[in-house]
């Protein structure tokens, strides 16, 4: 273990790779473990794209969390943050909207540890430790009391969370729940990875990525378009039919350039709560 591992947090496990922590390793951070690194190297060799697939993921949530506050959305709940990094939910939309209001959630405490550090001084922000799969503690928390106002819209992020939500979960079931909890108006961005365009060897390894860890449940197209069951589908980019499309695509400039190898495993959305 290196200085820095030693260093982490209570409650955090250091011989399990965890998401936020994996994540954060293939985005250039700092913020992991030597088997978060082993975890990432290990899938690379049978899955090269995979760095292209977490930028592209990144890639979707800035340019939703800002095209949200572009229309006006002032508060945002971003469940499954992950550990803080460059251009973070509240940066984008601050830019934005200066006042808007920001709430992260994760279920790693290591994210809450460095997020508090990140955020100090930081203006309408919030950082909590809290379970996907139970959202009225976290709907019901001190933060998210103080910050968002419920009977407002809301920008709902759930980016590269519910594969970790198992079907016994019910991960469609919980989209259902939080969009309840939210006032009409509101917008939830989501992405979801697919093997369905992928070798089987390849969906594999990237479904093992965490190994002791756990796993990505990686989800058939037809099933990750149900999440927004009930929701009014945005167009994705200019002269584009309202659809869940890969995450690179939506919004870009250039939907070719756009297109890439990794971008073709995550399937993303933007949603409106009618």
């Amino acid at each position: 273990m290196t200085g820095q591992d030693a260093a982490l947090p209570p409650g955090v496990d250091p011989t399990r790779p965890a998401a936020a922590r994996v994540y954060d390793y293939i985005l250039g951070g700092t913020q992991n473990t030597e088997v978060d690194r082993q975890a990432v190297e290990h899938t690379k060799k049978g899955v090269p794209e995979l760095p292209d697939i977490a930028w592209s993921n990144r890639g979707f949530h800035q340019r939703a969390a800002r095209w949200m506050a572009e229309k006006g959305i002032r508060q945002f709940l971003d469940v499954g943050s992950g550990l803080p990094t460059q251009n973070n939910t509240h940066e984008v939309v601050q830019r934005v909207i200066p006042d808007a209001h920001v709430v992260y959630v994760d279920i790693d405490p290591m994210v809450k540890a460095h997020a508090d550090d990140l955020l100090r001084g930081a203006a309408n922000t919030a950082v909590l430790t809290g379970d996907v799969r139970e959202p009225d503690p976290i709907f019901d928390s001190p933060e998210v009391q103080s910050l968002i106002d419920l009977d407002q819209p809301v920008g709902l992020f759930m980016t590269g969370l519910l594969m970790l939500v198992d079907d016994e979960s019910d991960p469609r079931g919980l989209v259902q729940r939080y969009v309840s909890r939210l006032a009409s108006g509101s917008y939830l961005a989501l992405t979801h990875p697919t093997g369905d365009k992928q070798a089987p060897e390849a969906a594999e390894r990237m479904s093992g990525v965490l190994g002791r860890g756990g796993h990505f449940n990686l989800r058939p197209t037809e099933y990750i378009r149900t999440l927004f069951d009930g929701l009014e589908l945005v167009s994705p980019y200019e002269g584009a039919e309202p659809a869940v499309t890969f995450a690179g695509l939506w919004g870009a400039v250039d939907p070719e350039v756009a297109d890439s190898d990794g971008s073709r495993w995550m399937l993303a959305g933007v949603a409106r709560k009618p």
